[in-house]
Parts: C-alpha cells; structure tokens; sequence
C-alpha cells in the first residue's frame, strides 16, 4: 500500500494558472469558479497550494471590447489529466475571458517558486511607479516650459 502511495504523489505535476474574469464578474461568481477548479483538481488526487487575487487590471490587449478584467493567479500540484478537465470547464464558462495552465519544474518547490514570483512582481511594480514617476516629471518640465515660454511672449508683447 505505501508504494501505492509513493506511485501517486509521483505522479502530480507542478502548475500555476492564470485565469482572467470578465470585470462585472462578481466577488461570488468568481468564488464559485474557484471552487469548481478546487474541486476538479481535488478529484484527480491533487491539491491547491496558494490562491492569490489580483483584483481588476487593465488587459495588454483588449478583448471582446474590453479594456479591463478581473485576474486571479494560483498554484497547485495535480495529475495531467485534470488541466485537460480544468480548460474543458473554463472555455464553457461565459465569465472566463482568458485562462492559461503552465506546468513548473518538478525540482523547484512550490514555495520557493512563489518567493521568486512575488519578487519579480514586486520589482514589477516598483519598475512600473518609476516609469510613472519619469513620466509626471517629464509632464510637468514639459508644463513649466510652456508656462516660461508664454512669460517670454507676453513679456515681448509689452
């Protein structure tokens, strides 16, 4: 019996998904799609390892007219079977506008692999505030230009 045990946990495979909801897609709506993705992944004798919700963000390219959506991010170890279960009920549900399986590298624990990824998003977004900041900056230089400039004209005007 504990080779049939050892046989099984073998067999999981590493996963982080990305699934994009529909931004009018209520805080239930999007439990229940969760729940359901628990479940199927539950029933191939896996288990979720870190769910996150990234809350509403603006898409890098619109779909079906839409600029923005709602994004949650999870982790999980499963048998391949279930990804197949998983896209299956995703590309049925109407709130789904995108989702994306990708399978991790069995040597990296998930937990290692979740400091990473929090890393890299947290330099993303510091990256992101510093182009915004270049940009204020640039914007309000630009403005002080213009102001300086209509000065001068109003000055050799008189």
């Amino acid at each position: 019996m504990a080779k049939e045990q050892v046989k099984s946990t073998e067999l999981l495979n590493k996963y982080e998904a990305v699934v994009v909801l529909h931004p009018d897609t209520t805080e239930d709506d999007a439990k229940a799609v969760l729940r359901r993705n628990r479940e199927v992944i539950r029933e191939h004798k896996g288990d979720i390892h870190n769910v996150d919700s990234w809350g509403k963000r603006r898409l890098g390219n619109p779909i079906h007219k839409l600029t923005r959506a709602h994004y949650v991010h999870m982790t999980f170890e499963t048998k391949g079977e279930a990804i197949a279960e998983l896209e299956r009920i995703m590309r049925i549900n109407d709130k789904v506008l995108r989702f994306q399986h990708t399978r991790l590298d069995d040597r990296i624990s998930l937990d290692s692999y979740m400091d990473k990824f929090k890393e890299s998003l947290a330099a993303a977004i510091n990256r992101e505030k510093e182009r915004e900041a270049k940009i204020a900056a640039m914007k309000k230089a630009a403005q002080a230009r213009r102001m300086e400039k209509a000065e001068r004209a109003d000055y050799d005007e008189e």
